[in-house]
């Protein structure tokens, strides 16, 4: 089971209240927007990032380092270190977290920091029980992140108990700003028909409208010509993939009504391209501020926790994505 975080305030660490009382209560409180910080590059961009998500949605910023505990085992008595190990990875664990402090100076919001030891992933699900909204960078230096796409923002989204938004590397230019056209673009959800899709475009709805902005609801028709390899016999012209299309669109369009119903002010456009549904959400977190998906759909295995799609959309988004748990 991970520990407890230890809860901050936005001062210097020689600075921190030391009332374990007063630390517990805040733990009750909602976290609002939680980001995981390890120092990286990444993950200083999911800082801002979390910073201007706390504006807008007006609640508290609470950022978290984490660190791991050594499992003191040694040989002998000579063997042991001069300084408790735990308490050496905690004070780095707090050097790394000032780092965050500095580049929230400017941040007039509520905001908290907090060390925790454990598993970067383990941390950020349990707290994700009290958080709004989960904010991490794809990869980081292997502390909150890793890899390709990071441990962290692998596991968070498919375990976490709030949406999560992972940010990537390809999100800003320059000094982080956004790609050109994001900052005005729409929030983009992309939909399959599932459950999991339909509790996501509610919440794409709510982050459209808290943005001000439009909402593009896409339903991705998978093109036919890669079956044909396999099922040379099976007859697909482009009249039924027409029908098909067709049909799907107004079954979308019968789904974007009953949103409008709940959100009347909100712009909404629906459309069934026709494609590689991973490629054209990867081309659409270009231009939107937002991309919803939701942790899994249609797939064959009903069990994963982290569709295809999603982890694929991860991996190689140019833009926010938003995960959305089912």
């Amino acid at each position: 089971m991970t520990a407890a975080p230890r809860p901050t305030d936005s001062r210097p660490t020689d600075a921190r209240a030391t009332d374990s009382r007063a630390s517990e209560a805040s733990l009750e409180h909602s976290l609002g927007v939680l980001v995981g910080f390890d120092g990286s590059e990444l993950s200083a961009l999911a800082v801002r990032h979390g910073a201007a998500e706390s504006t807008r949605r007006n609640v508290p910023l609470t950022v978290v380092t984490s660190y791991t505990e050594p499992v003191p085992v040694y040989a002998n008595m000579a063997s042991m270190p001069p300084e408790n190990e735990a308490e050496v990875a905690e004070r780095a664990a707090e050097r790394t977290l000032a780092e965050a402090v500095e580049l929230l100076r400017d941040h007039e919001g509520p905001k908290s920091f907090r060390t925790a030891p454990g598993d970067a992933a383990g941390v950020l699900i349990s707290l994700s029980t009290s958080a709004d909204v989960a904010v991490v960078g794809a990869r980081g230096r292997g502390g909150f992140m890793g890899r390709i796409l990071g441990s962290v923002s692998t596991a968070l989204p498919a375990h976490a108990h709030c949406p999560t938004i992972v940010v990537p590397r390809h999100s800003g230019s320059g000094e982080h700003s956004p790609a050109a056209g994001q900052e005005s673009g729409p929030v983009a959800m992309a939909v399959d028909g599932s459950e999991a899709g339909r509790v996501a475009m509610f919440t794409a709805a709510q982050e459209a409208s808290l943005r001000r902005t439009g909402l593009e609801i896409i339903c991705i028709l998978p093109a036919g010509e890669e079956w044909l390899y396999w099922y040379p016999d099976l007859e697909l012209s482009s009249e039924v993939t027409g029908r098909r299309q067709k049909q799907l669109e107004t079954a979308l369009g019968t789904e974007a009504e009953g949103l409008q119903a709940q959100f009347p002010e909100l712009p909404i456009t629906t459309s069934v391209p026709v494609g590689d549904p991973k490629s054209t959400i990867v081309e659409t977190t270009g231009r939107a501020q937002l991309t919803v998906l939701g942790t899994r759909g249609r797939g064959a295995v009903k069990s994963a926790l982290l569709g295809s799609v999603s982890r694929g959309v991860l991996n190689h988004a140019a833009g926010p994505v938003m995960i959305v748990p089912s």
